[in-house]
């Protein structure tokens, strides 16, 4: 059965599929479309650094694969196919490709990259129709790319290992397949599902009514579609020749495609005057959601302002009217912000009443060992309101603190985030909390085996240098940090056995000499800072670095063409509206590293939303 009518226009062709994968070959076979398998055996050894972007070189990969296998059987027999269909399917994160893994261990590194992140899939398709004629052969290619966003689960190493085990993970990009055991690491898709399987569907059965059924000039109802057309929009699909593509005829009955429209059976529109049918667009959900994001934020907020989460962690569950007067709030307003929250998936709802799920418990509980309610706090007392004149940021170029504070900030972190006791707590609260969530992931990223002594520069409450000391046991770590920082930091230090390796000394890294070590760490120091202040911070380093030492950034890196790296590109617009620092890209830090003689630059991107790069400090 033929799910798709315009793929009766292939019916009477002969077409090939330059793949073995036997995904591929399921879904185009479920559409309805008769083909014949010729593996390509292109050699997929093309440069991928020539390539703007990762979709360039999954449609050139395509690309060459059909033209290996066109070539080929026109070579054996003087007579091509009709249709070529080559496809390469890639994971990315950020501008890194991830290829099939070469071993369990590889496959267990890319496994680990994707925990708890968002990333892409690229599938390139080429449609290569070929003609023959005087026994020379002669290709008309058309090339599209798909992505869609897949989120990963935040994944333990058992389980990592576990799927490993299975062996599902050796054959495929990016080291699973979303298809079988690789689903249960699937938080989320944003996309075409059967794109991510290895085959575009919807967007081939696209292109292919461009190709055989293109629109009338005077036809405005043939306009493109932005999905699949209804079935009624086509008339007779059977071919009048072999000879190639031929116009679709009109039909004054058709309707154009509603589904997209969220419209289900209405009439088309018509124009204004002349009662023409005109194309509806398609209906803008996403953009929607976009629109509407502030409002998600807003009621996240005020539940962890009036510890709704504390209310019910390690309990039975509550009605609206029980939790009411626990937080001094009405009835129905308490019930909307639950039922809101609910719907969120930050709490369950059921007979009995609300109660926390297990994220809520783990994160948004203000006292949990992993609690993000500090960083909930402050981003709602101080982001919220600095981000309300992000026009004027942008604008200037310059931060509003002025705007939130009516006077001049000289100093963004003494006149501002640390201006008082309690400002400051709230920040290093902040910090804590995103630090150590993040922190867990840092110190597995390189070996830094080598190293006997580490400064964690502007360290805080000393996160980072307790998962460095973890992991290291011989490391011996210094937080340097200010000393009304390192006077409050004791409300954070954790007992145990790592507590004999960190110790924190008081100090302002652009004024005063850092302690030694043989590693410097930045873990979000530099984003704070134009670049003449990184350079300063760099230059201290540098100076009391020997030839050898090692330099641990930890920062978001953006992709090079800063279009990808949604989260960061958030962070560096928020940079913009609290210090005016931003966030940079792997080559824009190498910049700032090599005048300071930190060189062998490496790169790692972390579980989570911070990524991280090792730098060597070489002989001037």
């Amino acid at each position: 059965m033929v799910l798709c009518p315009v793929i009766g226009k292939l019916l009477h062709k002969r077409v090939v599929l330059a793949s073995a994968s036997p995904r591929r070959r399921e879904i185009l076979s479920n559409a309805g479309l008769r083909f014949e398998v010729v593996p390509s055996r292109f050699k997929e050894t093309l440069d991928k650094a020539a390539f703007a972007t990762p979709y360039g070189y999954a449609m050139e990969t395509a690309k060459q694969k059909a033209l290996e296998v066109a070539n080929r059987l026109h070579q054996a027999n003087m007579r091509a196919p009709d249709v070529v269909i080559g496809a390469d399917t890639i994971v990315t994160m950020g501008r890194l490709i991830l290829e099939k893994p070469v071993d369990k261990q590889d496959a267990y590194r890319m496994l680990s990259q994707l925990s708890g992140r968002e990333h892409s899939v690229f599938t390139g398709v080429a449609i290569v129709q070929c003609y023959s004629q005087d026994n020379q052969l002669d290709t008309r290619v058309s090339e599209f790319y798909e992505e869609t966003m897949v989120k990963f689960s935040e994944l333990s190493a058992d389980l990592l290992w576990e799927y490993i085990h299975s062996g599902e993970p050796m054959d495929k990009a990016g080291g699973y397949g979303i298809q079988a055991l690789g689903g249960m690491l699937v938080e989320a898709v944003h996309g075409d599902f059967l794109n991510v399987v290895g085959f575009p569907l919807n967007r081939f059965c696209k292109q292919l009514m461009q190709l055989y059924c293109p629109p009338r000039p005077d036809d405005p109802r043939r306009a493109e579609h932005d999905s699949i057309p209804a079935v009624d929009t086509f008339e007779d699909l059977s071919d009048v020749d072999e000879g190639g593509p031929e116009p679709a005829r009109g039909d004054a009955g058709s309707r154009p495609q509603k589904a997209e429209a969220g419209v289900a059976g209405a009439a088309p529109a018509e124009a204004e005057g002349n009662g023409t049918p005109e194309t509806l667009p398609p209906f803008p959900t996403r953009l929607l959601k976009l629109i509407n994001g502030f409002k998600t934020s807003k009621a996240l907020f005020t539940a962890c302002k009036l510890k709704v989460f504390d209310l019910l962690k390690d309990g039975a569950p509550q009605k609206a009217a029980d939790i009411a007067p626990k937080v001094d709030a009405s009835v129905c307003g308490t019930e909307r912000l639950l039922d809101a929250c609910a719907a969120l998936r930050l709490l369950e709802k059921s007979e009995q009443g609300y109660s926390n799920t297990e994220a809520a418990d783990v994160y948004l509980v203000s006292d949990g060992a992993y609690s993000l309610h500090g960083y909930v706090a402050y981003s709602s007392e101080v982001t919220w309101n600095l981000f309300t004149h992000l026009e004027v940021a942008v604008r200037d170029g310059t931060n509003q603190n002025v705007s939130l504070l009516g006077e001049t900030a000289g100093d963004v972190f003494q006149d501002v985030l640390y201006r008082s006791p309690e400002a400051r707590l709230q920040f290093m609260r902040a910090m804590h909390g995103l630090t150590k969530l993040s922190a867990r992931h840092v110190p597995a990223a390189f070996d830094l085996s080598g190293f006997s002594s580490a400064c964690d520069v502007g360290g805080c409450t000393g996160a980072l240098a307790q998962e460095l000391a973890r992991e290291y046991p011989r490391l011996q770590v210094t937080v340097f940090d200010l000393p009304e920082v390192i006077e409050l930091a004791a409300h954070f230090r954790p007992a145990g056995p790592q507590a004999a390796q960190i110790r924190f000394a008081a100090g302002d890294f652009f004024r005063d000499p850092l302690p030694p070590a043989d590693l410097y760490v930045l873990c979000q120091i530099l984003h704070d800072w134009a670049d003449e202040k990184v350079h300063q911070i760099l230059g201290s380093i540098a100076q009391r670095c020997k030839p050898g030492a090692g330099l641990l950034l930890v920062e978001m890196l953006l992709d090079e063409e800063k279009r990808e790296a949604r989260v960061g590109l958030m962070q560096s617009l928020n940079m913009l509206v609290q210090t005016g620092g931003r966030e940079r890209s792997p080559s824009e830090y190498r910049r700032l590293l090599e005048p300071h003689g930190f060189r062998q630059v490496q790169v790692a991107h972390l579980r989570g939303i911070l990524d991280a790069m090792l730098a060597t400090r070489v002989a001037p």
